[in-house]
């Protein structure tokens, strides 16, 4: 039997780009990725109503990020809540912070005002669908 022959460079070289042009293109997508910030299956809007807690943790004229419900409450006075999706328009990403008055999202670098919703910098072109939120006992209920 004779021994096996060796590959041609030209081979093992085309081999070795098709496999790091591949590598790249997957760094690409995972760059673009919502796996990690994904808002899920779940629906950007509550479908039934959903307890967040304390009136008081929610800062007159501040506003809280509810990251596991997907949701922002701002209160712009006293004894006024608005509050909206923090699930993102552009790729349905959850939105991870607040700063200075603007929600931000992860994936993509989009911005949202937390007290109307609106979109401040792009890619998403949509607002956060408002989410009806109310004060009762003390606690803020949403949807």
């Amino acid at each position: 039997m004779s021994a096996p022959q060796p590959a041609a460079r030209r081979t093992v070289l085309k081999g070795a780009a098709g496999l790091a042009g591949a590598a790249g293109a997957g760094l690409t997508l995972a760059a673009c990725s919502t796996a990690t910030d994904s808002g899920g299956n779940t629906p950007a809007t509550p479908t039934a109503p959903v307890d967040l807690g304390a009136v008081a943790d929610v800062p007159v004229g501040g506003a809280k990020l509810y990251r596991e419900r997907k949701l922002i409450v701002s209160c712009p006075a006293e004894g006024q809540y608005k509050a909206f999706s923090a699930q993102c328009t552009h790729a349905g990403c959850v939105l991870d912070k607040i700063v200075k008055g603007e929600g931000n999202c992860p994936c993509h670098g989009s911005r949202f005002d937390v007290e109307t919703g609106a979109v401040l910098r792009g890619p998403a072109t949509d607002p956060l669908p408002a989410v009806p939120v109310r004060a009762e006992n003390g606690t803020l209920i949403a949807g």
